[in-house]
């Protein structure tokens, strides 16, 4: 028995091993296909619909077509003579079946690849659509020149037949197995119009090129509404604002200021009023986390209704420039919308807020009838302070990487500027300070 048992085992053993190496071989094909992936692609196209047909002039790196069967000659370089084909199978596989091109809400065909081209690594012709389309239309590399193929670029022209010119354009580009981190850049040219350029990453979605007011207008609502329920630190400024007050007029007013502070200065920060220095952002997180370790504090200490109005009016304008940065690289998508875009965005912060305030309101209520509640106050608000703290040091020490602006005739003047701004505010502030409270005074 122990003889049968033995050989049982080293059968099994010898059977095992096999299998293992299978396993191993796999596991190195996967990694060395892992490797053959790039890190960073970036695809460059033109979208100019032009008469009976719309345009998709395309520039790929050739490293991220992977599966292409390129032929080579020599040590790897490309053999241009017996390359197109092999490039119009790879155009297919990645980019025409990768790429949904719509008219209103209709997906159009699949497109006429109208012509490919190879283009070499120091070619910049793709800084604007009529030098990258007359590169394209021009003779091709020689034939004998000895190229590494995976270091060129790849030049595509794709014709859709559309039924207008004047027609409403999207484009939804899935090109995020190119690369482990694709950028796409796509410019759009309307005929008559200005020039409009989108940045996608990875996967993205679907892109409305010449995006309608309600469009616009229901994108920006979406997008606020998620940014304050994805804002840990607006949601803890809009706790600490209202957990000594919870009833009806105190929080219309306290968040009716809020909002007024915030959508003014980002307002003001897209249309390109604020500083653009590499401090700015770091120093406005910086003061967010300053205004939640005030406002926790000032709730422990007492809070007086009358003057957190104005409070929250001040740190509002504060966030705004915090929503502004969050909104920075959406505002492509706004099309020739820009003020509807930023009204919408501003509509999706207030709704986000209610719901907030819908949720958080009740269960304050709930908590503080078995918990006394200054001792809730001053609890809910210690906790808040502790986290506002950590984040306050850890971007105050973000903020110290960056050196001080110099104060030069240009910083001087947009000083004087927003100086002037802050006392046209604070005089605004001072004649609605009475009417508010005589109206927050009555019962």
């Amino acid at each position: 028995m122990a003889l049968y048992a033995c050989r049982e085992t080293g059968e099994k053993t010898i059977l095992r091993w096999p299998l293992l190496a299978g396993i191993a071989l796999a596991m190195l094909a996967r990694i060395a296909c892992a490797h053959d992936i790039p890190n960073d692609v970036k695809v460059q196209a033109f979208v100019k619909p032009e008469g009976q047909r719309l345009e998709l002039l395309v520039r790929v790196p050739m490293s991220a077509m992977r599966e292409a069967d390129v032929p080579v000659r020599g040590p790897g370089f490309l053999d241009l003579p017996r390359a197109d084909a092999p490039l119009r199978t790879a155009v297919r596989l990645w980019l025409v079946d990768n790429i949904e091109v719509y008219e209103g809400d209709e997906r159009l065909p699949a497109p006429r690849i109208a012509d490919v081209r190879v283009a070499l690594a120091s070619d910049t012709s793709f800084i604007s659509y009529e030098k990258a389309l007359a590169n394209l239309r021009s003779p091709p590399v020689p034939a004998d020149l000895d190229l590494y193929w995976k270091s060129q670029y790849l030049d595509v022209l794709l014709e859709y037949p559309i039924a207008s010119e004047r027609s409403d354009f999207s484009i939804f580009p899935r090109l995020s197995k190119l690369g482990l981190q694709v950028l796409t850049v796509i410019r759009f040219l309307p005929p008559g119009g200005a020039e409009r350029a989108f940045e996608i990453h990875g996967e993205g979605e679907l892109v409305r090129l010449d995006p309608r007011w309600h469009q616009a207008a229901l994108r920006f609502v979406e997008l606020g509404f998620r940014h304050i329920l994805d804002g840990t630190d607006h949601l803890l400024f809009i706790a600490c604002l209202v957990i000594p007050f919870r009833r009806l007029k105190p929080l219309i007013v306290i968040a009716t200021a809020f909002t007024i502070a915030h959508s003014i200065t980002l307002m003001a920060a897209a249309y390109g009023l604020a500083p653009e220095g590499l401090w700015f952002p770091p120093l406005v997180e910086t003061l967010i986390a300053a205004s939640i370790v005030y406002m926790a504090l000032e709730n422990i200490v007492g809070a007086n209704v009358m003057r957190r109005w104005i409070i929250a009016f001040g740190f509002g304008l504060v966030h705004g420039f915090g929503f502004a940065f969050a909104l920075r690289e959406s505002l492509q998508f706004a099309g020739s919308h820009l003020v509807t875009a930023l009204l919408a965005f501003n509509v999706g912060v207030e709704l986000g807020q209610i719901a907030v305030l819908l949720v958080m309101v009740p269960a304050l209520n709930l908590l503080f009838r078995y918990l006394p509640e200054r001792i809730g106050v001053i609890i809910l608000s210690a906790l808040i302070a502790h986290t506002g703290w950590h984040w306050m040091t850890e971007r105050f020490a973000d903020l110290r990487k960056f050196s001080l602006p110099v104060l030069d005739a240009a910083a001087a003047a947009s000083l004087m500027r927003w100086a002037m701004a802050a006392i046209a505010l604070a005089f605004v502030v001072w004649l609605v300070d009475a009417k508010i409270r005589r109206w927050l005074s009555r019962v």
